[in-house]
């Protein structure tokens, strides 16, 4: 099996997917797919055992997903997030959004990291201390659709609905950046000793270096695409496309490990281009486009998620971490909102239900799983993610769940049918 066969089969799949979840689940995309994704793990494991001759497991090992995922899916997925933000909507809440993301991302990958760490290393799992905070940057990941799909069923206030679905952006794409360079001073921990002038370069490659790209290739973007007219759909997704492949091989360049590129160029293109009373410079069919390539991809990051899930050396005690880690995490996120919004909350307007709902709602999609299979094997590798896979499993299914308890709970006057949908 090639290469483009096995993307082929896991476009298929996700098409079957979605299909089936649409018309006979009818659940919520989320729940509907990660359900059907274990259901596939356990087909997969099945027909392996029965029939060794397909060789199923040795043909998904075979292939190396690092630099596709690393290089396209991930760029692709945070440009077509940032395209699709519209800052506006934030309104006088972009600073605490911001805010609550970069120091909610911090807080909960040091909560997490650290206590995994001494739990783990404790239960005779040995693990780095600079992987378990990777992998407490990698978890920290919020995925926006989930969270945006999710919360659109209720009838949130204003204030605290833009709260959720803008801090679920910047959190995800912080935490990612905040993945690379933990994991770019390991890589270098590993051969050298770390200097301050060494973490200072990685910070200014990952972060100064970064956003001055993205803003290069963004105000370009936006300038050419000022000359072209928006019923050229064709040639204004090209644009954008060509403009994503460019970022990521600028960034590999110079090695900024990074999607920061990805992240500024979609929220400066996204938000130049767009005016309130109708088109601007970039058509209402460039942006449907890409909010189909998000959705899609999402798709086929649960069923890959499923199929790598083959690939890996299944132990007991791994899935018994990822347990332990799943309440942690939930620790880690209830504190990197908590302490944010209570020392802003002195100088910002909150809603009352602001850190239950933040807490809760912060489902872990399929950009986690992309993150940790995107990184070079290491010692370590298959812990990490059978830990990120219990996680994100228990967060899709059991957060997914029980919200709408929660949602009923703090909001009497959501309508019973509407929280049951979700």
């Amino acid at each position: 099996m090639h290469v483009f066969d096995l993307i082929a089969t896991i476009i298929f799949i996700s098409g079957l997917f979605i299909f089936i979840n649409t018309f006979f689940l009818k659940l919520p995309s989320s729940l509907g797919l990660m359900i059907l994704t274990i259901v596939l793990s356990l087909i997969l494991g099945l027909a392996s055992n029965l029939f060794p001759s397909l060789n199923i497991i040795s043909e998904i090992q075979e292939f190396d997903f690092n630099q596709v995922l690393n290089q396209f899916v991930i760029s692709f997925i945070l440009f077509a997030g940032g395209l699709t933000m519209d800052i506006n909507k934030l309104g006088k809440q972009k600073a605490v959004v911001i805010i609550i993301s970069i120091a909610g991302a911090m807080i909960s990958t040091m909560v997490i990291g650290t206590i995994l760490y001494f739990i783990l290393n404790g239960l005779s799992i040995e693990i780095n201390y600079m992987y378990s905070l990777i992998f407490g940057a990698v978890i920290s990941s919020t995925d926006p659709i989930s969270a945006t799909n999710t919360t659109k069923r209720f009838a949130l206030p204003k204030i605290l609905l833009v709260k959720v679905e803008g801090e679920s952006l910047f959190n995800g794409a912080f935490s990612v950046v905040l993945a690379f360079v933990l994991y770019h001073l390991e890589i270098i921990a590993e051969s050298e000793e770390i200097t301050f002038f060494a973490i200072s370069e990685i910070l200014v490659l990952e972060l100064v270096g970064g956003v001055a790209i993205g803003l290069a290739l963004g105000f370009l973007g936006h300038y050419l695409l000022r000359f072209i007219s928006n019923d050229d759909v064709h040639i204004e997704v090209l644009i954008t496309i060509a403009l994503v492949l460019v970022g990521s091989f600028i960034s590999g360049y110079f090695s900024i490990y990074s999607k920061t590129v990805s992240l500024v160029m979609g929220l400066l293109i996204g938000n130049l281009g767009r005016e309130k009373d109708g088109e601007g410079s970039v058509g209402y069919y460039v942006y449907k486009f890409w909010f189909l390539i998000e959705q899609t991809m999402a798709v086929m990051l649960f069923v890959l998620m499923g199929m790598e899930m083959l690939a890996i050396e299944w132990k007991l005690e791994y899935f018994m971490a990822g347990f332990f880690a799943v309440n942690v995490v939930l620790l880690g996120r209830w504190l990197g909102v908590f302490i944010p919004v209570k020392i802003l909350s002195a100088s910002f307007e909150f809603d009352k239900n602001t850190i239950p709902v933040m807490t809760w709602s912060a489902f872990r999609g399929g950009l986690p799983i992309v993150l940790i299979l995107a990184l070079e094997s290491f010692p370590g590798k298959d812990l990490l993610i059978t830990m990120t896979y219990v996680v994100v499993v228990c967060s899709m299914l059991f957060q997914g769940f029980t919200l709408p308890m929660l949602m009923r709970e703090r909001f009497p006057e959501i309508k019973k049918d509407a929280a049951e949908t979700v």
